[in-house]
């Protein structure tokens, strides 16, 4: 931005040279796609993103099923413990040996985490396919929104960044091309100016 309010000021300077122009034009140029295309960039990403994430969405909870579980016993119960916190958290995941019938009726036991501690004969609800595989919880439309949303927002920041970096690049070369010329033009006057007896 800098370089593009210089060229502004200094347009019409005798100074001016033809990599201070093309300095500023890239610079208006990123500054332009970085307004405008990286958000652009964010806001497709997002909606496609959006678009697959509900199709994932409607077929998990096409494929998944909430069923009673009942359990025969535990596992094992955990030790006494002095600390507070990582007993109940193990009381909270408690392991017991349930059984319960799928959406196609065959029955099945299994080992499995409690989401609360229980005792045997107590039910709770887990998530299975048809085949009575334990299965996550499906994935519902807001969180599905907010990954949408996350997406969008990563590929604008990477899209903003590869912007800049691309115009960092150029400005880059143009000084590298910059200097080289000057070293030229003083190779060309020559770099003896001044010195005792050189005639100057």
């Amino acid at each position: 931005m800098r370089a593009m309010a210089g060229m502004w000021r200094w347009r019409r300077n005798p100074l001016r040279r033809r990599t201070d122009r093309i300095e500023a034009w890239v610079s208006l140029t990123a500054a332009l796609l970085i307004t405008l295309g990286a958000p652009s960039v964010g806001w497709f990403t997002g909606q496609a993103a959006h678009g697959a994430l509900l199709e994932t969405v409607r077929l998990q909870h096409a494929q998944r099923h909430l069923v009673w579980v009942t359990v025969d016993r535990l596992v094992s119960r955990t030790p006494l413990d002095p600390d507070p916190e990582t007993s109940s958290e193990r009381d909270a995941h408690r392991r017991v040996i349930a059984r319960w019938t799928a959406y196609d009726g065959s029955l099945h036991t299994g080992r499995l985490a409690s989401p609360r501690p229980v005792e045997p004969g107590e039910h709770f609800r887990i998530w299975t396919d048809h085949g009575g595989r334990v299965m996550p919880r499906p994935m519902d439309v807001s969180t599905a929104g907010t990954h949408a949303v996350l997406a969008g927002l990563g590929a604008a920041a990477a899209a903003g960044g590869l912007i800049e970096g691309g115009r960092r690049l150029v400005v880059w070369r143009l000084r590298v091309r910059r200097y080289r010329r000057w070293d030229e033009e003083w190779e060309r006057a020559g770099q003896d100016w001044g010195r005792a007896g050189a005639g100057s």
